[in-house]
């Protein structure tokens, strides 16, 4: 099976209030935003070179706002990742080395959490 994940659902209380953060402050490009009737409202954002975009709006998921905790991206250099957030005005949390990569992470504004790992060189990892 050839297959690709290409769209998370995140729970969110206040669609505005994530657009903003997940577009102005996180800095993701803002694919679309949709109301397709009077109790769905559809909003997709994707992270800059992400292949997996990220989906929140109204009745579209049945997840708790905040309950989201299992997102994890990979850059290729943490503690950037961590000063671009911060100029941003993101609550990046300290970068955290260890023998399986560099973390840093964030959560938006309803408390769903996002992992940053730089993965570790190639090799250098054994299990």
């Amino acid at each position: 099976m050839d297959c690709k994940i290409e769209l998370i659902f995140i729970p969110v209380t206040d669609v505005d209030r994530a657009i903003e953060f997940y577009v102005e402050k996180v800095g993701f490009h803002l694919d679309m935003e949709a109301r397709v009737d009077a109790n769905t409202r559809f909003v997709q954002v994707t992270p800059p070179t992400s292949a997996c975009s990220i989906a929140f709006g109204e009745g579209i998921t049945e997840m708790t706002p905040g309950s989201q905790n299992s997102i994890q991206v990979v850059v290729p250099d943490a503690e950037a990742a961590r000063a671009d957030l911060v100029s941003r005005g993101v609550d990046a949390s300290a970068v955290q080395v260890l023998d399986w990569g560099s973390f840093t992470g964030f959560a938006d504004p309803d408390g769903n959490t996002w992992t940053i790992q730089q993965l570790p060189p190639k090799g250098s990892y054994d299990s």
